[in-house]
């Protein structure tokens, strides 16, 4: 939201400087997002007189002006603009100034072989308008050598504010002038131009409303009159400055007063051209199809849940979003008719949203509007046109009800101090709620608050004590410590929630490269991660390419990989820690740490022997995601029913009991083509919130005594996972075997086809004496033992 400092005057009268308003606006919530000064950029500019502007020697449309800045000096200006002409006073920039609608900065030069030192600008060269077909012509009693912001009225800052969605209410000029007064920067000034204008004849069109039964709030209320002899020229300069100095370009004096009228009271008009409609207008819903060419100069195609503006032949505007093309005014206008709507601002922002169309008008709508502005408007508007392009208006003529939506609302003075943390007394809040708009009544401990019609955000006790808060000064506020809750302190976080960040930890510590993708995904690469869930569609996509919520993390890392290796980098280890969703349900998601190695293990060197990911590389990173976490890694059990994106003879899953909490393997070759990635990449999804919470156990036991480690190797059959040797070898004195580790696999003729040789190495931990060779040869025979029993397996000689 913009508006310059003159302007913000003619509702506030407050001597207050610009820097002052700005900080009061930051503490009242309306934050200040810039504060902009166009007599600093354009301090360079004078009023300047041209003494002579003589025919250049050598070009037919150049002219040799002798230019008087205002110092008494005289400087050679080189022109060619048409209406340079001696006598005429301009507006001169002088060497080493900068000319911001060109992006230059003068340098002296020579045009034809002739010297020039400045330049005469027009408007498009000083960034004010369009127009360049001649330079700025000021009038003859302009102060010469004056800056020419000052002289012309730029030199009034520009404010630039945020409006949160609930603030509709400081969409207009006037709403923030009266949050300042409130807040003692001034006081709010009567607008006189709200009271009530009488026409003069019965107008020739009428508004009317044909809604369905059940869709007549789409548009409750809808006025206007006409408007005759009108005459539709250029709207005034002061009109003019101030909507260019928000960033709008002037186009006529009717369509000038809609827009200013929009930006001043927050209240949105249009005007449609009477002479191009046939018959009555009429607030209904769009047939299915039906088509209209906005002012945009689009073309939209509409549904029978927009409203439009429709005579009997077509529709002349999408309500609430923008006026049609075929009624629009122009310089040949001389009647008028005027539309001042309520709309639902929900149906306003679905409308907006399906047709892609953002306005001004769309954006003070949807946020919702002041339903006695319906009222008031058609007189602000009225005063305007008649004013600014003559001619008469007619009656009044409306159609619906306008709302009331006045409520009573009633604040304990209490509830400030428990709300809020800052004990107010109840003089203060009613003369702050007083000045806001609000009606009150009542004693010291409770008081009756009348909201206003343009609070539509206000709704409970809560918004009230916002209210006082907000103008009383979020700093007065004291800051002061939570009480405790627990006599003990508690961890901020718990082990649940911290089994991300240490799962995070430990693959970054393996030397992957975390990534952070979106949510979404294409449909068309879902089908390849568990197939489309219909209630996980977006319904308005970022991106056609992104229009589910995506089932796998692991998804888009592919994708991820893909990009990399598409811009020359093939070897990427990347990892995500995020959501995956299965269901549109609040609980529908589940955390996971997922990841992928493509390429090779090193880059390519002489010295080095490097080879292509694999299973096992997948395999150790997530077992080391899953230490992080918690996990009891010693326990787990390896499957094969890894899902159908990975390769089949590649791939497992690591179980707890029948809990399955991570996937890994490499990635289906369906997968890689669908993508265009070279293989193999391994992949694995780690289950982090099915990770059990680990059991408090004792403190840490270590012994003084010497640990003991024995080598075995077992011959057993090809298809017998290393893993039940290792389990087996543990099982059989869990007292004093502390560890087991596979170290080496052999195949070959010394074993036999269809066997292989595990070589395992079994760490012994006493923790009461040291161990005699002969309980150590016990604990051996034991492990054997248990081994072929479980396996199959024989000590190899």
């Amino acid at each position: 939201m913009k508006f310059t400092l003159s302007w913000l005057q003619d509702h506030l009268d407050t001597d207050a400087t610009a820097e002052e308003i700005g900080e009061a606006l930051t503490n009242l919530g309306l934050e200040l997002e810039g504060l902009e000064n166009k007599a600093e950029e354009l301090a360079p500019f004078r009023v300047a007189y041209v003494k002579e502007a003589a025919q250049h020697p050598d070009a037919d449309r150049l002219k040799v002006c002798t230019v008087d800045p205002g110092d008494g000096s005289e400087v050679q200006v080189i022109c060619g603009a048409p209406n340079a002409k001696t006598g005429m006073k301009g507006v001169f920039a002088p060497v080493g100034s900068y000319v911001p609608g060109i992006d230059l900065t003068l340098k002296a030069g020579k045009i034809r072989g002739v010297e020039s030192n400045g330049m005469l600008v027009s408007e498009r060269e000083m960034g004010l308008s369009d127009a360049h077909e001649g330079i700025i012509e000021l009038p003859d009693d302009a102060p010469l050598g004056e800056p020419f912001a000052k002289v012309m009225g730029l030199d009034d800052p520009v404010f630039d504010i945020a409006i949160t969605p609930n603030r509709a209410d400081c969409l207009g000029v006037r709403g923030v002038a009266r949050d300042l007064a409130a807040a003692g920067l001034g006081a709010l000034k009567e607008d006189p131009r709200l009271a009530a204008v009488a026409g003069s004849y019965e107008p020739p069109l009428q508004w009317r409303r044909d809604l369905p039964a059940g869709a007549e709030e789409a548009c409750p209320y809808v006025g206007g009159r006409h408007f005759r002899d009108v005459r539709n020229g250029e709207s005034p300069a002061w009109i003019q400055r101030r909507l260019r100095a928000i960033g709008l370009r002037p186009i006529s004096a009717l369509v000038d007063i809609t827009n200013y009228v929009t930006f001043d009271l927050g209240r949105p008009l249009h005007v449609f051209d009477a002479a191009k409609v046939k018959g009555d207008l009429t607030m209904r819903l769009a047939h299915n199809g039906e088509q209209i060419e906005a002012l945009d100069e689009q073309t939209y195609t509409l549904d029978p849940e927009t409203v439009v503006i429709a005579d009997r032949e077509c529709a002349h505007g999408i309500g609430g979003l923008m006026g049609g093309q075929d009624s629009g005014v122009t310089s040949d206008t001389t009647e008028v008719f005027l539309e001042v709507a309520l709309f639902d601002p929900v149906r306003i922002a679905k409308a907006g949203r399906r047709l892609g169309l953002l306005s001004d008008a769309r954006f003070r709508f949807e946020r919702g509007l002041d339903p006695e502005s319906a009222d008031w408007g058609v007189a602000v508007a009225t005063r305007l046109i008649q004013e600014l392009c003559g001619g008469e208006a007619s009656h009044l003529t409306a159609a619906g009800e306008i709302p009331n939506t006045r409520k009573q609302i009633e604040l304990r003075v209490a509830r400030v101090g428990e709300l809020g943390g800052l004990e107010i007394g109840a003089k203060t809040c009613r003369r702050i709620l007083d000045d806001l708009g609000f009606e009150t009544a009542g004693d010291d401990q409770v008081i009756k608050a009348t909201v206003p019609p343009w609070r539509v955000d206000v709704e409970g006790e809560a918004c009230l004590v916002e209210e006082v808060l907000r103008i009383n000064g979020y700093d007065a506020i004291p800051t002061v410590p939570l009480p405790p809750l627990t006599a003990v302190p508690q961890a901020a976080v718990t082990p649940a929630q911290r089994r991300g960040e240490l799962a995070r930890a430990a693959l970054a510590a393996r030397g992957m490269n975390e990534a952070v993708t979106f949510s979404f995904m294409s449909s068309r690469h879902a089908e390849l991660f568990g197939g489309q869930i219909p209630d996980l569609q977006v319904a308005n996509p970022i991106s056609s390419e992104l229009d589910v919520m995506r089932p796998a993390v692991l998804a888009n890392l592919v994708e991820a990989g893909t990009r990399n290796a598409d811009r020359g980098f093939p070897d990427v280890a990347l990892f995500e820690i995020g959501p995956q969703y299965f269901s549109a349900a609040p609980d529908g998601q589940e955390t996971l740490a997922a990841g992928l190695r493509a390429g090779h293990n090193a880059p390519r060197h002489w010295d080095v022997d490097r080879r292509s990911h694999d299973v096992f590389d997948a395999k150790t990173d997530a077992l080391a995601a899953l230490a992080a976490a918690g996990a009891p890694v010693d326990n787990l059990q390896v499957s094969t029913d890894a899902p159908g994106w990975y390769h089949p003879g590649r791939s497992g899953a690591l179980r707890l009991g029948k809990q399955v909490l991570a996937t890994f393997g490499e990635l289906h070759p369906k997968i890689l083509e669908a993508y265009d990635l070279r293989g193999p990449v391994a992949a694995f999804e780690v289950f982090v919130d099915r990770v059990p919470q680990t059991k408090k156990r004792g403190g840490l036991s270590l012994s003084s005594l010497q640990p003991v480690e024995r080598d075995f190797a077992f011959v057993v059959g090809a298809d017998v996972p290393a893993e039940n040797v290792i389990r087996a070898a543990k099982g059989a004195d869990k007292a004093l075997i502390a560890e087991v580790k596979l170290f080496d696999v052999y195949t070959g003729d010394k074993v036999g086809e269809g066997k292989k040789s595990l070589a395992i190495a079994v760490t012994l931990q006493p923790t009461e004496k040291t161990l005699t060779e002969k309980e150590i040869d016990a604990v051996g025979q034991k492990v054997i033992g248990q081994v072929t029993k479980k396996t199959g397996g024989e000590l190899r000689g």
